[in-house]
Formats: structure tokens, sequence, C-alpha cells
């Protein structure tokens, strides 16, 4: 049952019921219009109440739906305001908790409209890169006001029902009610006092006009293509909204749906519709049912107080759980919580946090130096220093100190899960939660389950990630799990252009104009140009015979470390983050491709931006085959949310197929057969060769 049909007196109530949040999905849109139907039909009925069960009037489309023919089988969304607009008898939107999208935009279509306060309204839509496709730039400049209308459509962020009751001129809503519980209750009564009110109001009846006309919409529209420079949906959403001032209703709505249709298909929207569903998908486990048991999480201790460590316990604290940070030795202690502090205060100092809400989580901390104050923790977090033996230490006094049924997560980035699970006598409770930094701002989580990983510690750290706002995505054990074993082939890329005849800057540059936050030298200076330095030496013992340039470690041998020295790949002016281009390091780059007898060459932005994007892709076929990550859309949550991957390209492996996988291949067929490159490396991996083959796509 999608929708119910009630009558209480002479008001019959058409209630949405199509949990979670009343989707306008196809049995849901045919149930609201026989329900007006069937209302208009019976004389003993005067009006009609339109009205959501559960958590939400409406939350819009039904991403259920998405790509489906159900999405567009009439009667669509259209065809039921029109039903709405043209009912002979009144009716009335009981908006409550959620009226989003469609659920807006059939609440215009109605007569009028009451709702609860606290409930959250927006047009969404530019969030998956399209404009309002039902008469929501139509309608909602009529009854908001043009500005605040535009403000709304253009951010597509939810405004509570109270905020926008106070908008002087407003006719979003005639009626406010006293409260969610007392809504449906005031809704009839309103319907019964409009009954006989001719004749019917409609939105798109109401004027539409801005008194600064064309230098409004000319200023609206200058500012959003500076904010969205990416993204075409915003600019398309001044030009619909403009419409509503200067064409006939329906010629407006035409308007709008002309581009509702033109974005649909534009590569920015895909990838936005992609990575929507995307973040929905990564939080489904084949195996782990959606009904396993949790186990309770009200405790949690985290071993080490540096930026990782301090920046995980951040996490904790802002979601109220209290967290109890254990260290080697007291000025380790004092340093990591001055650090937070810091941290804490500059929110407070921005208007960002309430400086109630510092004390209070402060207040959630406690410092220990002994492994006996955190025996009774739910959940430890080792965030010590990456290296094996240093790990082995930690776990095995975890195993001995640890009550039964803790949940030991290890923050390792690269080490084997699995080898650390084996240090105790409860693997099963052993897990990897690799934080990003700094780990109280990224959203990615990439959760590790190990070989002997229980299920339940599986759902319970998905839920905890949800309640901690991380984006958390299972990977499998292997060395550098999907982020990192994947940004390996992507460095390696990048110091094989230096050899060639690159230099930093161009490189980052070509990249960074592709879209990434920033390009490979910029990001090595920024995290430390020692960690993958370390990292390549334990590569020399594990496999020599993997090919890198030697500039990164001449760079290293320099002790040019990236902005913590003051100097990397680029120059730094102390308390700067300037990355300026380096003399030195040019010679150096220069030199070296002496010694190896390289004549450099002109090498073109496409080929940088190609050499880069599709080592990452290559490498997340082979992870895709080998089950460490269980899907296409998990690697683009990975890189769109923890590596900087342009949003409006949708992550490496929808950017591959956008491209076309055929087209993939040959390019790296071509890179196969330059002399400087890594031959083997190019080989393209059996699943993108066969998906090639077959005319297929990763998602």
């Amino acid at each position: 049952m999608t929708a119910e049909y009630k009558v209480h007196g002479d008001v019959a109530v058409v209630t949405m019921n199509n949990p979670p949040v009343n989707g306008l999905g196809h049995a849901t849109r045919v149930a609201i219009a026989a329900g007006i139907d069937q209302a208009n039909a019976d004389p003993a009925v005067k009006a009609i109440v339109l009205a959501g069960a559960g958590r939400a009037f409406s939350g819009g489309a039904d991403i259920r739906e998405f790509g489906t023919p159900k999405a567009i089988q009439d009667p669509n969304l259209l065809s039921v305001i029109l039903a709405c607009e043209n009912s002979s008898k009144p009716i009335v939107a009981a908006m409550h908790s959620v009226a989003m999208g469609g659920g807006l935009e059939l609440a215009l279509g109605c007569h009028y409209r009451i709702a609860a306060p606290g409930a959250n309204i927006a047009l969404p839509e530019v969030k998956l890169g399209l404009i309002p496709g039902a008469g929501g730039t139509q309608r909602l400049p009529r009854v908001l006001g043009v500005e605040p209308a535009l403000n709304m459509i253009v951010s597509g962020e939810p405004v509570k029902s109270e905020m926008l009751a106070r908008l002087p001129g407003q006719k979003l809503f005639d009626r406010m009610a006293s409260s969610a519980e007392a809504l449906l209750e005031e809704a009839i009564a309103f319907a019964r006092s409009v009954a006989d009110v001719r004749p019917l109001p409609l939105v798109r009846d109401m004027p539409c006009k801005h008194p600064l006309g064309d230098a409004y919409f000319g200023f609206a529209r200058n500012m959003v293509k500076g904010m969205a420079k990416n993204f075409p949906a915003p600019v398309k959403c001044v030009d619909a909204v403009e419409a509503a001032t200067k064409k006939k209703f329906d010629d407006g709505l035409a308007y709008e749906r002309e581009n509702f249709l033109a974005l649909m298909l534009t590569p920015e929207s895909r990838a936005l519709r992609h990575l929507f569903m995307a973040e929905r998908a990564a939080s489904k486990i084949a195996d782990v049912p959606e009904d396993t048991p949790q186990r309770k999480i009200e405790k949690v201790a985290v071993i080490g107080a540096g930026t990782m460590g301090g920046g995980i316990s951040m996490n904790f604290l802002n979601a109220g759980i209290p967290v109890t940070i254990l260290e080697m030795k007291q000025e380790a202690l004092d340093r990591g919580t001055a650090v937070m502090r810091k941290n804490y205060e500059m929110q407070v100092k921005k208007g960002k946090l309430k400086p109630e809400k510092y004390e209070e989580r402060m207040g959630l901390l406690k410092t220990t130096l002994s492994y006996e104050d955190i025996k009774d923790a739910d959940l430890v977090i080792e965030a010590v220093f990456e290296e094996m033996g240093v790990k082995q230490k930690v776990f095995e006094k975890l195993d001995e100190v640890m009550k039964k049924g803790a949940i030991l997560a290890s923050n390792t980035s690269t080490l084997d899960v699995n080898r650390i699970a084996a240090f105790t006598k409860r693997p099963e409770d052993v897990i990897g939660l690799h934080f990003f930094s700094p780990a109280n701002v990224m959203k990615l989580l990439e959760v590790v389950r190990g070989d002997k990983t229980a299920k339940d510690v599986l759902a319970t750290v998905m839920a905890l990630a949800k309640k901690i706002r991380k984006t958390a995505v299972v990977s499998g054990v292997c060395d550098g799990f999907i982020g990192n074993r994947m940004i390996e082939q992507y460095s390696r890329q990048a110091g094989f252009l230096l050899d060639e005849g690159a230099t930093p800057q161009q490189v980052d540059r070509a990249i960074e104009k592709f879209g990434f936050a920033m390009g490979p030298f910029r990001m090595g200076d920024l995290a430390g140009n020692d960690i993958g330095w370390a990292i390549r030496k334990r590569r020399a013992q594990e496999r020599p015979n993997m090919l890198y340039s030697r500039t990164a470690d001449k760079l290293c041998e320099l002790g040019r470390f990236g902005q913590k020295t003051g100097a990397g790949w680029y120059d730094y002016k102390e308390g700067k983050r300037d990355a300026i281009p380096s003399k030195l390091v040019e010679d150096m780059v220069a030199e070296h491709r002496k010694s190896l007898g390289i004549e450099p060459r002109k090498i073109s932005d496409d080929e940088i931006v190609q050499r880069l994007v599709f080592a990452l892709v290559n490498e997340g076929a082979r992870i895709l085959e080998e089950g460490i990550a269980a899907r296409a859309s998990d690697i683009d949550m990975v890189y769109i949310t923890g590596y900087g991957f342009p949003v409006h390209r949708g992550g490496p492996m929808l950017y591959a197929d956008q491209v076309g996988l055929f087209n993939v291949v040959q390019a790296m067929k071509r890179f196969q057969r330059n002399p400087r490159d890594d031959a083997k490396f190019w080989e393209p991996a059996p699943l993108l060769a066969r998906l090639a083959q077959e005319g297929k796509t990763f998602n």
C-alpha cells in the first residue's frame, strides 16, 4: 500500500505511505491520483488533505526507480500535480519532517499548505547536477519571492519551515501547525474552513517579478558561475528562475523541463547521481544482512595522541562518545590534547561551535599512561607508528588487557590486517579502521575486513561510521588497501613523467586543471615525502623488480620532506603553504636525467592526465578482480572522499566508463610502447580488457 485513503467526516485524507521517506515512485503516484479522483467523485467529501506517513511528507523521487522505465511512466509527477491543481475540491498539503524535491513540488501544486515546525524544506536537485523538473523553479519564486527561492534552489540546502514562515510576504505556508503531532488534526480543520472558498487558489496564478530584473539575474549568474565552475546546473537554476519572471507560467514550465532533461544527459549529472547511489551502496555488504546484531559502543579508547590519534578522538567526542587516549609519556599526551583544544577553539572563534559544546566535548575526554585505564572500552583504535613491530607490541598488550567482546582496530594505512589480528587470540574481534588525515575533517573511512573479522564487528563499525559522519568503504586485505594501493601507481607515473621531461609544477598544474584538489607533488609535500620514501624502502625488500623514478629518493636524501621541513618538491616560506618552484629541484631532476642518458621531451597535459588517471583505473580494475573492493562505485567513493578526485567526474572508474573502456585500453597500449615507462604495469587488467572487448562498463 503506497497511499491510504480515509474519510474524516467531510474531509478525505490521502496519506502517502512508501517508506522510508514516501518517495514518489510510480505506485505512489498512481495511488495519489486515485485518491484525488475518489474524493472528487464522493459528494460527501468537501475537501482533501494530502499527508505523509512516518518520517516524512515526501522526500521526492524514489531513488530505487532511478534509471528505470518506472521513473517516467505515467502518471508522471507533472501529471499528478496537474491533477491536484484541477481538483474541483480544495487540497491541503500537510507537510512535516521532510518536504524535498518532488515532495515540495507536489505540495506547491496543492491549493493550500500547512506545515509542522521543524520540517526540512528543500529543492536539492542541484546536488544531482539537475534543476527541479516538476515546476519547482516556477512555483517557489511565486510563493517565497525570487531571491529567497533562488538561494534555496541554487544551494539545494534544506531550510526549516519556521524560518521560511517568518519571511515577509511568504505564501508558501497558509498556516503553521502548533506541532507535528497536531498537524493532521489541524490540517483537517483548516481544510474544512476553506472547503467553500472559490475560486480555488493556484500558485501558478500568482505574480512573479524582481524589481531589478536583468541586473539582479546578471549579478546572480556571475556569482553562481564563480562558485560552481565545473557544474552547469547551478547556472541553469538561475536561467529557469529568471524565466519564471519573464515567461507565461506554462512556457516557463516547458523551459524548466527542457533544461532538466538536457542536464540529465550531462556527464556532471551522471557523476553526481552515480555518487549519490554509490554512497548508499557502500554501506551494503553482501554477506552481512542489515539486521545483523551489533555490539554496543559506549566507550572508545585511542592508542596514540599524535596527529592521527587526536583527530580520530575528535570524531567520537563530536558524536558524544567518551574517549580515553593512551600514550607512553605525559608530554605526548599534553601536546596531543593541546592540539585538540586548539582545533576546537578555532571552531569557536569562527562561530562554528558554541563555547558550551566545546567544553562538553573536552569533558568527554580522558587521558592515561596505563593500559589498565582502557580495559573496559568497547572499541580501541591503535594509531601508533606505521611499523609492524610497533603494532605487534600494542596488539599483544590489547589482547591481554581488553575485556571480552571489545573491538580491536588498527588505523594502519598499508600493513597486513591479518598479520596484526594474528598477534591476538581473538582475530575475529580485529578490524582495520583507516582514517584519513586530518582525521577530524576527512570524510573517508576505509574499513579493512580481515579474513577472520566477525560479521557483527563489521556491522557495528559500519553503523558507527554513520554516527561519526564518515563515508565508510569496506576493503579486503592487501598492501595499501584500496586507496593507497592505487595512489602508489599514480605516484610512480608522476615520477616517470619527471624522468621524461616534465616538471613538478607542470604535472601538478595539468592534473589540477583536470579537477584534482592537489597534484601529486604538492600532495607529497603536504603528506611528507619521507612517508613515500619509507614505503619504497620496504618495496625494495619485498618487490625488488618494481620500477620507480629515483628522483623522489634523491629529494629525500637532500632532507626535503615537504612543508614540515620548509622544502620538498617546492620551496616554502615560513608560516605559508604557497608552493614556490624550486631551482634546486629543477637542477636535481635535470642532473638525474643526464645520468640516465635521457633527452627530455615535450609532454602534453593530456598525456599527463591520462597516465595518472588511467594508472588509477588499471590498478582499480585489479582490485575489483581480486575482490578487495566489492564494486567499482566503492573505489569511486574512496577517491572522491579521500583523495580529492574531481566530484564532477564521478571517480576514476566512472570517468573510465565515460571515456569508454575501449579508448582506455588503447591508451594503455600506447603507454606500453614507451621505453621509459613500466610496460608490465600497462598490460590492461584482465577485467578491464574483458569489459572493453564486450563493450561493457565498470558501473
